[in-house]
C-alpha cells in the first residue's frame, strides 16, 4: 500500500482509471477526462505510445502527446498514467506523469523495467499475456529490485484457447496475486475481455474477488476510436459501472 498525492492505492478504496485506448487529440483527451472524473474516476488513463501488431496502424502521439498530459493535469487534477515502451524516452515521461505502465508486450523488456523502477515512481506492470504467475512476479523484481516498492500488478487476461473473447481474463490469477504478492492489484477487463459488452461485468467480477483497482477504456463516441474500439466502453457504460461497481465494493466492506 502507498500514496500517490492523497490517493491510496493498496487500500480499502478501489481505484478506478479510464479513459481512451489512446490519446488522439486534445479535443478528445480533454473531452474524455471531463467525462470520467464527473462520474468519480481517480485517474486517467493518457496513453501516447500504442504497440500494435500491425506496424501500419495509429502508434499513437509519441513524444508529441506530452503538452496534453501537461494540460489534462493542469485542467483536471486528475492523476495520469501513461505507457512507456523505450527506456530512452522514461525520463521525459516522467516529468508529466504520475505512474508509469510497462504493458503486457513489454513485461520481460528487462532493461525497461530496470530504468523504469529507476525512478522511483508508481509503476504498473501489466502481466504479460502468455506468462505464469511465476513468470509475472519474477519480471516484476526487476524493477523492486531497484528499490522501488511502489508497485502496482495488474491482470489483463492470458491467451488461452479460448478464441470467442480477446483474452481469457484470469480471475484465478487475480486472487492468487492477491494472496502472495504483497502489492496492489489491479484488473484490466477491457483487455481481459474485448468484447464491449462484457466489460463492466468483467469488472464487477474483478471488485468482487478483491481487486484494488479497475482499469477501463471509455470513449464518448466509442465506434469512432481509433484503437480497440470493440472493447471500449461508452460514456452511459461507465457511469453503470461506477454505479454497481460502488454497490459490489461496498458488499465486501470497500469503497469507491
Amino acid at each position: 500500500m502507498f500514496k500517490i498525492d492523497n490517493i491510496e492505492i493498496g487500500g480499502d478504496r478501489v481505484i478506478i482509471i479510464a479513459g481512451p485506448c489512446a490519446l488522439e487529440n486534445e479535443e478528445q483527451a480533454l473531452r474524455i477526462t471531463r467525462i470520467v472524473k464527473g462520474v468519480g474516476a481517480q485517474t486517467f488513463r493518457a496513453q501516447i505510445f500504442k504497440p500494435r501488431t500491425d506496424p501500419d496502424s495509429f502508434q499513437g502521439l509519441g513524444l508529441a502527446g506530452l503538452p496534453i498530459l501537461a494540460l489534462l493535469k493542469r485542467e483536471t487534477g486528475l492523476l495520469l498514467i501513461t505507457e512507456v515502451l523505450d527506456p530512452r524516452d522514461i525520463e521525459k515521461v516522467c516529468d508529466y506523469c504520475d505512474i508509469l505502465q510497462i504493458g503486457s508486450r513489454s513485461m520481460q523488456n528487462f532493461p525497461l523495467l530496470i530504468e523504469a523502477g529507476k525512478t522511483g515512481k508508481p509503476v504498473m506492470l501489466k502481466r504479460g499475456m502468455g506468462a505464469t504467475i511465476q513468470d509475472y512476479l519474477s519480471a516484476a523484481k526487476y524493477i523492486t529490485n531497484q528499490g522501488n516498492q511502489r508497485l502496482i500488478l495488474c491482470e489483463r487476461g492470458i491467451v488461452t484457447f479460448e478464441g470467442y473473447t480477446r483474452n481469457t481474463l484470469d480471475i484465478n490469477g487475480l486472487m492468487a496475486l492477491k494472496d502472495i504478492s504483497g502489492f496492489p492489484v489491479f484488473i484490466d477487463p477491457s483487455h481481459g475481455t474485448g468484447r464491449r459488452e462484457m466489460v463492466v461485468r468483467a469488472a464487477l467480477a474483478g471488485i468482487a474477488a478483491g481487486a484494488d483497482g479497475v482499469m477501463v477504456e471509455v470513449h464518448y463516441d466509442p465506434d469512432s476510436s481509433l484503437v480497440d474500439a470493440k472493447q471500449t466502453i461508452s460514456s452511459e457504460q461507465f457511469s453503470e459501472l461506477m454505479e454497481k461497481g460502488r454497490s459490489v465494493a461496498e458488499a465486501i466492506g470497500r469503497s469507491m
